[in-house]
């Protein structure tokens, strides 16, 4: 694995470091008016989620970890446990529900995401940018209501609430942005 100097790290970089994989969240070169400049790193590790704000001088040399992406298609949930089939290999793969997070809901049936792994570990799970879902309950469309910057709340068929402009009616389909878990626009 290439070692690369404490003054290259940048965000996203994931660094082996104390015996673990971390991801560097956020990254501030400091040069001090007296002695050597240095990087101030917020690293998130990949394992459990903890957090660590660490200082790497110049000089320091870091582990840097390349991880594997692999599209993954979804095929069933059992136990907590997503079930994969690699869409090269046609190989199954069991990750944990838990690797979604919040996004979790927004996984349907047959779509492929980007799982990144490390030997045959997986650590980070993308599902696509933009999701289609179902509006199940929302307030009526009212005619005329169309002040800028009013939203709505509305329930998908996933369970997930998001807040919809006012002319997004029930059983409407809409587009959701899996990053920020709001509206986009109407499918």
């Amino acid at each position: 694995m290439p070692k690369i100097n404490g003054n290259e790290i940048r965000p996203g970089n994931v660094l082996e470091h104390n015996d673990g994989l971390w991801a560097a969240v956020k990254v501030d070169h400091v040069k001090p008016g007296k002695g050597g400049a240095f990087a101030q790193v917020e690293l998130k590790n990949l394992r459990n989620g903890s957090k660590l704000n660490e200082r790497f001088r110049s000089a320091d040399k870091v582990e840097r970890v390349r991880l594997e992406q692999k599209d993954q298609q979804f095929l069933y949930e059992d136990d907590g446990m997503l079930i994969f089939m690699d869409t090269e290999t046609y190989e199954q793969n069991q990750i944990s529900s838990d690797l979604l997070g919040e996004r979790r809901p927004f996984l349907q049936d047959g779509m492929t995401i980007v799982v990144e792994f490390y030997d045959a570990e997986a650590l980070n799970a993308t599902l696509p940018q933009k999701v289609t879902c179902k509006v199940v309950e929302t307030e009526p469309v009212v005619k005329g209501q169309t002040a800028a910057n009013s939203f709505k709340p509305a329930i998908l068929d996933n369970g997930v609430k998001v807040m919809v402009p006012p002319f997004v009616g029930q059983d409407e389909a809409i587009v959701v942005n899996t990053e920020t878990m709001e509206y986009s626009e109407r499918a």
